[in-house]
């Protein structure tokens, strides 16, 4: 499924995607099989994945790591799931 997630943070851009894929990564390819960051501000981020296990993807946005992690850095996210029209 391809999902798109807006985040906002605290952080700097960098760290935040430095973080972040470091988090995809440990999932693995059968959660997430390819991203990529656009950076929407100094502290706004949209991540487009094609996401193969949303519910592997949903446990780990709500983990306790994940959790510690948005409050440190006051992230939130939007989760969008993206159609192909034509």
């Amino acid at each position: 499924m391809n999902t798109l997630i807006i985040s906002t943070f605290s952080c700097s851009f960098e760290e935040f995607k430095n973080d972040i894929s470091g988090f995809i990564t440990a999932m693995g390819v059968d959660v997430i099989s390819e991203y990529e960051f656009v950076q929407a501000g100094e502290n706004k981020s949209h991540l487009l994945m094609n996401v193969l296990d949303m519910k592997a993807l949903e446990a780990e946005m709500t983990s306790d790591a994940a959790k510690e992690w948005d409050k440190k850095n006051n992230c939130k996210d939007t989760v969008y799931a993206i159609e192909l029209i034509a």
